[in-house]
């Protein structure tokens, strides 16, 4: 009878086993289904398969007279250089205190930084607010009491902006920093010298492709370099990593003791794992260094060409028209008399 009831209970329980397995990922998507792989959020670039439902869509074409020639072009940059920024903030009972104070945090992360390398060009201190502390303090009268605010202290807050050129020297300037007790990184710019060089690399690639496909068209009958009016539009994007990281939670908090035992569970914080997830491929023509390591900027470019038969030229019909014959009389002393000829 007891192995009855516990066998009821876990079958009643199902509902909420599987409620729990979806704790493992973002649960912005509510329809989705999921996977049996607990540590990776839903969103991936291809459809869960399943046997049962999968249907091989076929495109429904639709011939035209119009031909729309459309490539896109993406290429994965590794940063020329890196910013990471970090705030500080230093309170004291005076002004000189307070400076004192924080100068001695920001030369001790500088010395440190000298020895690994970086040169003090790359180090700049940016000073937010340096502002006075305001404590209210109770003032007891006879009948009645009132509140004062009243000045205890100075509180300054910087940025330490420090420039750098690998990634792995990043955990160096990480652990430079924690070390004076300046753990608030705000963020970490990526840099580009040479922006234009992209943008032509891109563009170069692009007019290829175009002339390959003109080439195609034209091998089908479709000459649009001589009977098609064109149209176009373009565009240009970068974009950086900072934009594209995506969180999940990868917990399992099922407790078969509880169940057992029929005690509640206390639940605990859980934690939101954070990972890097690009621009994915498969609505591009072209990938330039499609396999990255590290977080890259990730600059594209897209054109669309559309082109439209040419109107048929109208030519006008030639009308007989009435000609009028005249002839010229000339006499002997240089006399010009004009006369019309009837031809009717």
């Amino acid at each position: 009878m007891k192995k009855l009831i516990v066998t009821i209970l876990f079958l009643t329980l199902l509902p909420t086993l599987y409620a729990q397995h979806k704790g493992n990922y973002d649960q912005t998507d509510q329809s989705a289904e999921m996977i049996s792989r607990q540590n990776v959020a839903h969103g991936g670039n291809a459809p869960f398969y399943n046997p049962n439902i999968y249907v091989q869509a076929n495109a429904n074409l639709n011939p035209t007279n119009s031909i729309t020639i459309e490539v896109k072009a993406l290429q994965n940059v590794k940063a020329s250089s890196y910013t990471a920024i970090f705030n500080l903030s230093q309170i004291g009972t005076t002004a000189k205190e307070t400076d004192s104070l924080s100068a001695l945090r920001i030369d001790n992360v500088r010395n440190k930084l000298l020895r690994l390398g970086i040169p003090e060009k790359d180090i700049v201190v940016d000073v937010i607010s340096f502002v006075p502390v305001y404590e209210t303090v109770v003032e007891k009268k006879l009948f009645s009491k009132k509140y004062n605010e009243i000045p205890i202290g100075f509180e300054l807050q910087q940025n330490l902006h420090i420039q750098f050129k690998e990634t792995n020297e990043f955990p160096e300037i990480l652990t430079a920093c924690a070390e004076s007790e300046i753990y608030n990184l705000v963020k970490v710019d990526y840099f580009i010298e040479n922006i234009a060089h992209v943008y032509k690399t891109l563009q170069t690639e692009l007019l290829k492709l175009i002339e390959d496909k003109k080439t195609y068209y034209k091998t089908l009958g479709f000459d649009v370099s001589q009977n098609y009016n064109a149209y176009i539009a373009d565009n240009k994007y970068c974009y950086f990593p900072k934009d594209f990281y995506k969180h999940y939670q990868a917990y399992n908090s099922i407790s078969f003791e509880a169940i057992k035992q029929n005690k509640g569970v206390t639940t605990a914080r859980k934690q939101t794992s954070y990972y890097y997830q690009p621009i994915t491929y498969e609505n591009y023509d072209i990938v330039i260094n499609p396999s990255i390591l590290e977080p890259v900027v990730q600059v594209g470019m897209h054109i669309k060409l559309q082109y439209t038969p040419k109107p048929e030229e109208k030519v006008e019909p030639i009308t007989k028209t009435e000609i009028e014959h005249k002839y010229y009389v000339i006499s002997p002393n240089g006399a010009v008399d004009i006369k019309e000829l009837k031809t009717n």
